[in-house]
C-alpha cells in the first residue's frame, strides 16, 4: 500500500499515520509509502509527527489538499494508491463565525483530491473521512446509512456536500471511492476546542468548564484508536466502493455525564463546571447505527470509562504538548467563544425546557 494521506498532523490523522507506522504493527507490515500532506493550520501541528522523519517510509509536505497540481504531483512522484481524505475544518463553533474556510478545504479540497484521482489513476481506494453531523439531530433510533443528509451546521452541511461529490465521482468517473461517517472521537492529540480535550485541560488547571445549554446534548463516543481500526478494516474491505459505513462504538452519553466523569478523574470539584448561552443550532444527540460495518468483522476495544481515563493520563503526562496548542491565536479564539458566555454562566443548570 502506497498512502496519501491529507490532514496528517490533525487529531485523528496523526493518531492513523502512527498506527501505520507504529513498529510491529499490523497497519506497518501493509504500508510500503506514506505521503503526509497537511497545511499546518491552527489544528495541524507538525511536533505531532516530527519523531516520524527518520523513518524511510514517511514523508510529509506542507500543501493545501485545494491545490490540484500539487495533489497530482504527488500521487504521480510517489506513486500513490490509496488516499486516505481526513483533511477539514472540523469545529461547529467556528463555522458558524465564518463558512469560507469550510467550502475551501472540505469542499474545493475534496473535489480538487477527486479530480487528481480521476485524472493520475492507479488508485485502488479513495477513503473520504466524514462525519455523523451529516445526519442532523437524531431525536430516537439510531442512524443507518440509507438515512437522509439533514445538516444542522454550515461545518456539518460543508460534509454532506463533499460526500454527495465523492459519491457521484464513484458512480460517474468510476473512482473507487468509499466514506466512513465517525461517531465523536476522543483521545490523545486532540485539539482543545473539542468538549473532552477543552475540558480536561481546563480541569488539570483547574480553569472553568463552560458547558453548553443544559449539559444534556447527547453524544457518541468511540477512541480514536478503534476508528482508525475501522479505517484500515475498511480501506481492505472487498467491494466496498461507492459505498458508506457508519462508525460507531454506539456508547452514547450526556454532556454532563462525561463533564462528571473528567471531573472524577481529575480530581477537581463539580464547581468548576459553568452552564453557559447555547451555541445556535446545538444538535440534541448524534446516535450511529454500525451494524453494516460490525457485520464485517470490525469492532471496537476500548471502553468509553478505561479510554477517557487513560486519554486524562495521556493529557496529564503531556502538558507541554497542550500548553503549547494553547497559546497564541488559540486564546483569542477561547475569548471571543467563551468570554461573555463565562462571564454571564452560572453554576446550575439553566431553568428553560431542554430543546428538542
Amino acid at each position: 500500500m502506497r498512502l496519501l494521506v491529507t490532514g496528517a498532523a490533525g487529531f485523528i490523522g496523526t493518531n492513523f499515520v502512527r498506527q501505520a507506522l507504529e513498529a510491529g504493527g499490523t497497519a506497518a507490515s501493509r504500508v510500503e509509502r506514506l505521503v503526509a500532506v497537511d497545511l499546518l493550520t491552527y489544528a495541524g501541528n507538525f511536533a505531532n509527527l516530527a519523531d516520524l522523519s527518520a523513518d524511510t517510509h514517511f514523508r510529509f509536505e506542507r500543501l493545501d489538499i485545494a491545490q490540484r497540481d500539487a495533489m497530482e504531483g504527488l500521487l504521480r512522484e510517489e506513486r500513490l494508491d490509496t488516499i486516505v481524505n481526513f483533511a477539514a475544518e472540523s469545529h461547529v463553533d467556528r463555522s458558524i463565525a465564518d463558512q469560507a474556510p469550510f467550502l475551501h478545504t472540505n469542499l474545493h479540497g475534496t473535489l480538487a483530491l477527486l479530480d487528481a484521482a480521476r485524472t493520475v489513476g492507479g488508485v485502488r481506494r479513495f477513503l473520504q473521512v466524514s462525519t455523523d453531523e451529516v445526519y442532523g439531530s437524531i431525536a430516537e433510533g439510531r442512524a443507518t446509512e440509507e438515512w437522509a443528509a439533514r445538516p444542522s451546521s454550515p461545518y456539518a452541511a460543508s460534509k454532506t456536500a463533499a460526500d454527495a461529490f465523492v459519491l457521484a465521482y464513484a458512480t460517474t468517473f468510476d473512482v473507487p471511492a468509499v466514506i466512513t461517517r465517525c461517531s465523536n472521537n476522543y483521545g490523545p492529540y486532540q485539539f482543545p476546542e473539542k468538549l473532552i480535550p477543552l475540558f480536561v485541560t481546563n480541569a488539570l488547571d483547574g480553569h472553568p468548564l463552560p458547558l453548553y445549554g443544559d449539559g444534556q446534548n447527547v453524544r457518541d463516543w468511540i477512541h480514536v484508536s478503534d476508528h482508525c481500526a475501522a479505517l484500515w478494516h475498511v480501506l481492505e474491505l472487498p467491494g466496498a466502493e461507492g459505498g458508506i459505513f457508519n462508525v460507531s462504538a454506539e456508547d452514547e452519553r450526556p454532556n454532563r455525564a462525561v463533564t462528571d466523569l473528567i471531573l472524577r478523574l481529575t480530581g477537581r470539584p463539580p464547581d468548576l463546571v459553568r452552564y453557559v448561552t447555547d451555541r445556535p443550532g446545538h444538535d440534541r444527540r448524534y446516535a450511529l447505527d454500525a451494524g453494516r460495518l460490525r457485520a464485517t468483522g470490525w469492532r471496537p476495544r476500548h471502553g468509553f470509562e478505561d479510554g477517557l481515563a487513560a486519554t486524562v493520563e495521556w493529557y496529564r503526562a503531556h502538558r507541554p504538548w497542550w500548553e503549547g496548542v494553547k497559546s497564541g491565536a488559540y486564546r483569542e479564539y477561547y475569548r471571543e467563544t467563551y468570554g461573555a458566555r463565562l462571564r454571564d454562566a452560572s453554576g446550575a443548570p439553566p431553568g428553560t425546557a431542554p430543546r428538542s
